[in-house]
């Protein structure tokens, strides 16, 4: 696996291990069927000066569905897979794609599988597929997204893919002794990683054209937004806001910093913000200190929804870590969360999820 990959999916092992038991009941909120009717990213007018805006903005998809771009992708099967796991790389051989489940700790593994047009072959989800049309499918994941090996035998599936981010990996391996195909992708939290994920995913369904074509769209989309938020975005690098990102759960007293191959730093890159984490030199996932909060002293503090709501919101936040309160952005209150399950999605829907950021970081007064 390659190592910036390796050194993320273990940061992220080990914060999940962590957080078990920790994270809120039930699975993360803001997917929801109902698209919102909004103008496009670029009819809208930006802030005169986004430094002084005062007051919290949640961020939200205007559609949350997973568009697939084929109905009936053409498969050729079997396929032969290189996956990489504990054990080294294993050759794994796919011949029966009918009943699928596709689990990681954001949820981009089903959406990828939806997005190729394969959605029907998805017998089970974790706790962050929450996008409309895999709601209903029974959950297979358990408190701090652990996986539960019995609920998805039950299940009997053809294939797991799963990308080492939830575990224990070893238990997921051994689900291979019952006959059920595995196959470990790798997964790079960024833009291009969701296009590659897209490929990825393809090649294991024995669909390299829709791979291609998803992979395609996701960088077209991608690309296209980024254009329209840099116009909306201050155009001297010295106004740009500073940002950071924040994993909260008040439950557990769980507070992280998210820096470097974290996909925070992609997040805030795409949206044309000072990427605090690289100037400070922090890297991968960090409990957050006094002295880093007030290092960083961030103009901007993106955030998980369900995560903000485990601290008590925005009061809540500011009440408990007064040093947060002491930063440019907790004196404005400028704090912006979006859903679990799709701020750092990195899938399908990346652009969307840009999208919907850059509006309520720019935008705020135009509405959701």
């Amino acid at each position: 696996m390659r190592s910036v990959v390796a050194a993320t999916a273990a940061l992220t092992v080990a914060l999940v291990a962590s957080l078990a038991g920790c994270a809120p009941a039930g699975a993360p909120s803001g997917d929801v069927a109902v698209a919102i009717d909004r103008p496009p990213l670029a009819e809208l007018t930006a802030l005169d000066d986004p430094r002084s805006f005062e007051g919290p903005s949640t961020a939200m998809l205007a559609d949350a569905a997973v568009e697939p771009v084929a109905a009936e992708p053409a498969q050729s099967l079997p396929v032969t897979i290189t996956s990489r796991d504990l054990s080294g790389e294993v050759e794994v051989t796919v011949a029966d794609t009918s009943r699928v489940v596709a689990i990681d700790l954001s949820g981009s593994l089903a959406a990828t599988v939806w997005g190729l047009g394969f959605g029907d072959s998805l017998v089970g989800r974790d706790v962050s597929t929450t996008f409309p049309g895999a709601e209903d499918l029974p959950v297979v994941t358990g408190s701090g997204h652990t996986v539960n090996a019995e609920a998805i035998i039950a299940l009997a599936p053809t294939l797991v893919i799963t990308d080492g981010s939830i575990g224990p990996v070893d238990v997921v391996q051994q689900l291979r002794d019952v006959g059920i195909a595995v196959v470990f992708v790798d997964r790079s939290s960024s833009f291009d990683g969701a296009a590659d994920l897209a490929r990825q995913v393809a090649a294991v369904f024995g669909a390299p054209a829709a791979g291609e074509q998803l992979a395609e769209r996701i960088a077209g989309e991608v690309d296209r937004t980024r254009v329209e938020i840099d116009r909306l975005a201050p155009d001297a690098a010295s106004d740009r806001l500073r940002m950071v990102f924040l994993y909260l759960r008040g439950s557990a007293g769980v507070y992280y910093l998210f820096g470097s191959e974290s996909g925070a730093d992609e997040l805030v890159s795409a949206l044309d913000g000072v990427d605090v984490a690289g100037e400070l030199g922090w890297e991968g996932m960090r409990p957050l200190t006094d002295e880093a909060m007030v290092a960083a002293d961030p103009d901007l503090i993106l955030v998980m929804t369900d995560g903000l709501a485990s601290v008590g919101g925005v009061d809540g936040l500011l009440g408990d870590k007064p040093a947060i309160a002491l930063t440019t952005a907790g004196q404005h209150r400028r704090i912006v969360d979006m859903a679990d399950g799709q701020i750092l999605s990195f899938g399908p829907r990346s652009a969307a999820v840009l999208d919907a950021l850059a509006r309520a970081i720019y935008a705020p007064e135009a509405g959701s």
